[in-house]
């Protein structure tokens, strides 16, 4: 029930109840009044009010209670039933918005699909000439890439074929080089062979002679010499020697004899001679000759 209805309402049924109660338990008679004695009571007349008065008035009371309870709840009828209308009504607005929007959904998910299939379509075309276009491209590239492979097969030969002439042009030029140079080198080191041959035996004739003279003077140190007898005389020795320069035979040859048997005893009495420590020139002493002249010695 609306809170505008109610309170009029209650008011009024709060009214009849306290109505109905004065009317069932009040007393509307009026008190005696105290008298003096000397004064003679007058009779009093009491107003009495009919029970069927009052149960007319409650039972209006009641009918009246009742009418406006059934008014009450006709209204709170009326007003449900307009509530429940108001709300089938917002029920149907809300259905036909739900399904206009559904409406609104499903077109326009069928516009999103006829264009994605409007899309894949263009796409597919598109990748078709895309393909068209890939394929005439990959066979010009083709025939070109073969064309410029046979010309560069055809230049790599020429160039391979003029290389290969000039390298054996080059070739023959450095072979002439080569053999002019090593001709040269050889020459250069042939001439440094015999310098240095020829630097060493100068050495090493240095050296035997320096040795040679050692050895004579060993010897002279060693000969016991008689002027009477030697003098003007020679003879001639060949010593073999070890490395140590130790005297291994001595063999007396042209001269005079007394001069060979004193040179070949003073060179046993030295037993060991000087040599060189130097294997080449060692090699060239181990036999040496030379002759004895005591006269010279002095």
């Amino acid at each position: 029930m609306s809170p505008k209805l109610s309170s009029p309402l209650a008011l009024s049924f709060a009214i009849h109840i306290v109505l109905a109660v004065v009317l069932l338990w009040g007393d509307f008679s009026t008190p005696p009044k105290p008298t003096p004695s000397a004064v003679p009571m007058e009779p009093i007349q009491a107003v009495v009010i009919e029970k069927s008065k009052v149960d007319a008035q409650l039972n209006k009371i009641k009918k009246q209670k009742a009418d406006e309870a059934q008014k009450l709840k006709d209204i709170e009828n009326s007003i449900a039933a307009a509530k429940e209308k108001r709300l089938n009504e917002e029920k149907r607005v809300k259905d036909l918005e739900i399904k206009r929007k559904k409406q609104e959904k499903e077109k326009k998910a069928a516009d999103i699909a006829a264009k994605k299939a409007k899309a894949k379509a263009n796409a597919a075309e598109k990748l078709r000439k895309q393909k068209e276009l890939e394929s005439k491209q990959a066979d010009e590239a083709a025939a070109k890439a073969k064309r410029i492979k046979e010309e560069q097969a055809a230049k790599k030969a020429e160039d391979l074929r003029k290389e290969k002439l000039a390298e054996r042009k080059r070739q023959a030029e450095e072979d002439r080089e080569r053999a002019a140079q090593q001709k040269l080198l050889e020459q250069q080191m042939a001439e440094e062979m015999a310098t240095r041959q020829q630097a060493r035996r100068q050495q090493m004739m240095t050296e035997i002679g320096r040795f040679t003279a050692l050895i004579t003077q060993t010897i002279k140190r060693n000969l016991i010499t008689d002027r009477s007898t030697m003098e003007g005389k020679s003879c001639k020795l060949t010593i073999s020697l070890a490395p140590s320069g130790f005297v291994t035979n001595v063999v007396t040859g042209q001269g005079d004899r007394r001069v060979c048997e004193a040179a070949k005893t003073a060179v046993y009495k030295a037993g060991t001679l000087p040599v060189s420590k130097d294997p080449e020139i060692f090699r060239e002493m181990r036999t040496i000759s030379l002759t004895v002249a005591p006269d010279k010695f002095n």
